[in-house]
């Protein structure tokens, strides 16, 4: 079976508080008469206290355009992914020419050559290295890209690969757009992007010898970090044991981006949370089949979607009170950041896996990745470790 093995995160390096951006947003939109009390309202019911985004503030207002946007966006998402990449690398002491597989992931921007492509002028990858650029998945593509590349992975044991989600959701923002659709955005998306490194079961890095070397590298490296619990721990290198996508039909309009000639608008209907608790069945089904259920499972990351759709989740699943606690102080420290918030949560739990665990399971070795997408859809990564 196909194990993760590192991950790693990056961020722009500007961040500011929700008043900060709230404030800006307001004295500009007021200008387009703006419904003060309404945008108040929304911009504190997302729940978010803080975001990074991908440029100073004061340059949004400088952007002109779709393509002065995108322009932006792939100059930063290229140094994030760079930084990200080679953190991940150097993590485990490998080179990029030992990667075989990239797979990108990003909706908040339109790059040809892709992005991963444009990375391989940056990182000293092979120039065999197969490339898979994955575009529309939205939020649920960070657990969607794990699976695939765990399908990839079964099909080539011996063989790594990384996947890599960039998300730069603030340069989608439609300055125009008084909508409350566009005022709830405005205040939940942030910018980030993750990698994760994943090898087949037949890998040279699932050997002991070298699963040491690398302990022992990075306990000196970061022997002052917040990753010393995880580096300390036993080898915590999760199995993808299944994954499972689910898709409901005539739902196009619940969630994506309505393409216009200012750039990404996006739709999000006030289904969503609906939509969330239908997944019981599914997950149920889903965990039946390795024969689980909802109890055995120890650890749950979940895509932040907003307040509502966590709560629903937690509910629906009859998860006990506050299991999904790390989700929500995720969305509050940095906000949805699309396909790139479920990596950042794996990242967390590797480096702190005891404050994850709910302690539903005597085991506490299964987990569950689970993510809500455009279409409306869904994805599953079952974990075992």
């Amino acid at each position: 079976m196909p194990h993760i093995i590192n991950t790693a995160t990056a961020f722009p390096d500007h961040y500011y508080s929700q008043k900060e951006m709230s404030s800006a947003l307001r004295a500009e939109w007021t200008k387009k008469d703006l419904d003060v009390a309404v945008f108040d309202r929304l911009q504190k019911a997302v729940s978010v206290e803080g975001r990074f985004l991908a440029l100073p503030m004061s340059d949004y207002y400088k952007l002109d355009g779709f393509a002065d946007c995108n322009r932006a966006w792939q100059k930063v998402a290229l140094e994030l992914g760079e930084r990200v990449i080679l953190d991940l690398l150097d993590k485990v002491s490998i080179a990029p020419k030992e990667i075989k597989m990239l797979m990108s992931t990003t909706v908040t921007g339109v790059s040809v050559p892709s992005l991963e492509a444009r990375l391989m002028n940056r990182i000293d990858f092979a120039l065999d290295l197969k490339r898979i650029p994955l575009f529309g998945l939205g939020c649920l593509a960070g657990t969607a890209g794990i699976a695939r590349v765990a399908d990839y992975l079964k099909g080539h044991p011996d063989q790594s690969a990384i996947l890599l989600s960039v998300e730069l959701c603030s340069l989608t923002l439609q300055a125009e757009d008084l909508s409350i659709v566009n005022i709830i955005s405005s205040g939940l998306f942030g910018d980030g992007a993750a990698a994760v490194l994943l090898v087949g079961d037949r890998h040279p890095l699932l050997k002991r010898d070298r699963i040491g070397s690398r302990r022992e590298i990075n306990n000196q490296r970061y022997k002052d970090s917040k990753k010393q619990s995880y580096i300390e721990s036993k080898s915590l290198l999760p199995k993808i044991i299944n994954s499972r996508s689910i898709f409901f039909p005539g739902s196009e309009e619940v969630m994506g981006w309505e393409v216009t000639d200012s750039g990404f608008k996006i739709l999000l209907g006030q289904g969503v949370p609906g939509f969330a608790a239908q997944l019981v069945p599914h997950v149920e089904r889903f965990l039946s089949e390795k024969g689980l259920s909802i109890p055995d499972i120890s650890l749950w990351l979940t895509h932040p979607g907003g307040p509502k759709v966590i709560d629903t989740l937690e509910s629906s699943l009859n998860l006990p009170p506050k299991t999904l606690d790390k989700t929500r102080k995720h969305l509050r420290e940095v906000g949805n950041i699309s396909s790139t918030s479920i990596l950042v949560l794996l990242d967390e739990w590797l480096n702190d896996p005891k404050s994850f665990l709910t302690g539903t399971s005597g085991t506490k070795n299964y987990g569950m990745m689970l993510s809500l997408g455009p279409a409306f859809s869904g994805e599953m990564v079952l974990l075992q470790w």
